[in-house]
């Protein structure tokens, strides 16, 4: 995997896992330019996480719309545009819809989503960072986001969960599989380097880093 050679690279992730930071410090390497989720023009997030049955289908509806427009210019990839890295996958959009969303208002959502997924690009590279649910309560805590404080647990163990279940068959780009509960890859250079040289080193579409096994 030549990552310099790739224009379109993803960062993933449930909350809590780094995926900003990786993706911040990747486009930084790459002189790419970042495309970060956007949680704070949801209107409808803070109420979400404090009723989710009642908030569940505007909020996902407006992330899946949000996410439409900022990758729509992406299907214009070229050698005369700078790469772009980003903190989401529009793949994995429908896991949540599916956690959160009664079965009516998620066959509402699967045609909507259906009919704009043509428009996005595929990525040449997909990052899915992994954590312990409590090691992801943990960084929620500190960073103190403020629409994020009514996470409970129990529901960010399913995210997790639904995380690994998904990427479990994912295939539809390479993907790089990392455990990220040691790493710190905006404070410690060296794990970043790893990473680098890991990606470096991928031969098959599927590879695993963890800092464990060094």
């Amino acid at each position: 995997m030549d990552l310099a050679k790739c224009r379109y690279v993803v960062v993933e992730g449930p909350i809590g896992a780094g995926k900003t930071s990786l993706a911040r410090e990747l486009a930084h390497a790459m002189h790419a330019d970042p495309l970060f989720e956007q949680p704070e023009d949801n209107p409808f997030l803070a109420r979400f996480y404090e009723d989710r049955a009642r908030f569940a289908l505007p909020t996902q509806l407006t992330f899946l719309f949000q996410r439409v427009d900022q990758l729509r210019a992406l299907t214009q990839l070229d050698l005369f545009r700078r790469p772009t890295v980003a903190d989401f996958l529009f793949d994995k959009d429908p896991l949540f819809a599916r956690l959160n969303l009664t079965d009516d208002e998620y066959a509402l959502y699967d045609k909507i989503h259906s009919h704009l997924k043509p428009q996005v690009a595929v990525p040449d590279l997909v990052i899915y960072l992994q954590a312990p649910v409590q090691v992801l309560s943990e960084r929620i805590a500190r960073r103190g986001a403020e629409f994020e404080r009514s996470i409970e647990s129990a529901y960010l163990a399913r995210v997790a969960d639904t995380y690994t279940r998904f990427f479990y068959q994912y295939d539809g780009a390479p993907l790089m599989i990392v455990n990220s509960e040691r790493l710190n890859f905006v404070d410690n250079p060296q794990h970043f380097a790893l990473l680098l040289e890991r990606i470096a080193a991928m031969r098959g579409r599927r590879e695993f880093f963890n800092l464990g096994g060094q």
